[in-house]
């Protein structure tokens, strides 16, 4: 193990991860709605984070439990090493850093990560998310990551000083890998409760993510709903993230629906990039 020491000069924590859907611009507008005062905190669909490394930031989980959690495996693995071998990861990156050029990403790319030791599949997926189009995590039927690389000068592989900040925050958490339902089953009156799944689809033609191999579907929104409501009857404040669609209003209709203005950023071309309405469900 390879934890980074307390530096008074280490940044705070913030996302080492591109991601897109990531919550990191859209902080200042779901500030009034989290709560100042809660037990423990429960984060089912991690992501890049951006709204547990806010949080921590804002001296929210001080001696307070905290469940983070996500069905991807190598977004698990990666926080794992991420909290437990920080420095031999960045030195894993440094070599990345070191050979990236176009054969090299493609090389990279097609490895077999299922045949990797734990901190050389946490490096690999930073590499890729640090140098492919856009940050986009998108895998195909087999769990293979097909997304193409970035057209980027000097893509910033190795951010050392950031990735010992957000290895700080995730040492008195509990990283976990499974179904959102499992991920809450432990939550009780008083705690918070954050979800933020793959969004429903804008249009009918659009599909739902590529997130895993195994798209999270209607029947999957469903549950999710049923899960908040339960989790809300039970004392438990809960906010989820998704888009502003009639589906996902409907759902809701009981809760509390607050629109928060996003911006669009997945397009290849910056000028095509707009905002667009999400909303944040409170219980």
């Amino acid at each position: 193990m390879s934890t980074p020491t307390a530096d008074s000069n280490v940044p705070s924590a913030a996302p080492v991860l591109k991601w897109a859907g990531g919550k990191r611009r859209l902080l200042e507008q779901y500030q009034p709605h989290f709560p100042e005062a809660f037990g423990s905190y429960f984060e089912p669909f991690l992501g890049g984070g951006a709204v547990y490394f806010w949080l921590h930031s804002q001296q929210k989980l001080v001696e307070r439990k905290s469940v983070l959690n996500d069905i991807n495996p190598e977004l698990v693995n990666f926080y794992s090493v991420l909290k437990n071998d920080c420095e031999v990861l960045i030195e894993k990156l440094r070599y990345h850093d070191k050979h990236h050029k176009t054969e090299y990403y493609y090389k990279v790319r097609s490895q077999n990560q299922a045949r990797m030791k734990p901190v050389n599949r946490a490096a690999r997926l930073l590499y890729l998310n640090r140098t492919c189009f856009n940050g986009l995590y998108r895998v195909n039927s087999k769990g293979q990551f097909n997304v193409p690389m970035g057209r980027y000068k000097k893509p910033r592989i190795c951010d050392a000083d950031g990735l010992r900040a957000a290895s700080m925050a995730l040492q008195s958490t509990e990283i976990s890998q499974g179904r959102f339902k499992l991920c809450v089953a432990a939550a009780k009156a008083g705690d918070l409760v954050y979800f933020d799944p793959p969004y429903v689809p804008l249009t009918t033609t659009a599909s739902f993510t590529s997130y895993t191999k195994e798209n999270f579907g209607l029947s999957d929104q469903e549950e999710l709903a049923e899960t908040f409501a339960r989790l809300a009857q039970e004392g438990v404040k809960v906010l989820l993230s998704n888009s502003d669609t009639p589906l996902v209003r409907e759902l809701y209709k009981d809760f509390k629906q607050h629109t928060i203005l996003a911006p669009r950023a997945i397009n290849s071309r910056a000028d095509r990039r707009q905002k667009v309405t999400e909303l944040l469900i409170e219980s």
